[in-house]
């Protein structure tokens, strides 16, 4: 049997809220239908800021040395990332911002036109929350831009969208509304 490999990201520093449990339930998910999970944390882990020195373009890895080389090879080993960040100011946190730049040569080869993607092959599925309540969040693009720039790292590096989950009104939530467990469970049948 050829077991498939998941690369689960935890993109908030708060380990018990409801981001982190939409992650912990595609997780257990991808689990029960076969794949094989690995979970970090970027709040854990250790990431210097991208200097934008670019050298990365040419040797596909960045040349600060740190726990992005670990990040690498299990994104290059996946087949799937299932990536889980809260809503900042309508975008996604600091530490996950800061992975996409990390992670530039990696995604990405320049060329005279468009950026030719290296991650090919790969999906990925985004999970938010945010504490605006709908429709407020959609209408005033609270989870829309953190979408929308999560989803543009994937696309840009080449991988297919399989689902994206906004769970609005997160603030308190003690257990996962019904309908955003039926979304995410749909998400990896």
């Amino acid at each position: 049997m050829n077991r498939k490999n998941v690369l689960a990201i935890l993109g908030s520093p708060h380990t018990n809220g409801t981001t982190a449990a939409m992650l912990d339930l595609a997780i257990h998910k991808a689990k029960r239908v076969g794949y094989v999970v690995t979970k970090i944390n970027l709040y854990e882990k250790e990431l210097s800021f991208c200097t934008g020195c670019r050298a990365c373009m040419d040797t596909q890895i960045c040349v600060q040395k740190d726990d992005i080389q670990s990040i690498v090879v299990l994104l290059q080993k996946c087949h799937l990332v299932i990536l889980a960040a809260p809503v900042y100011w309508a975008n996604v946190p600091a530490s996950v911002k800061n992975l996409f730049d990390r992670l530039l040569g990696v995604a990405m080869e320049e060329t005279d036109t468009f950026p030719k993607p290296r991650l090919q092959g790969k999906q990925y599925i985004l999970l938010t929350s945010c504490n605006t309540p709908a429709p407020f969040s959609w209408i005033f693009g609270q989870s829309r831009r953190a979408i929308r720039n999560m989803h543009e790292f994937f696309k840009t590096a080449g991988m297919k969208p399989i689902g994206k989950v906004v769970c609005t009104n997160a603030k308190n939530k003690k257990e996962l509304p019904k309908q955003i467990v039926k979304k995410i469970e749909r998400c990896l049948k």
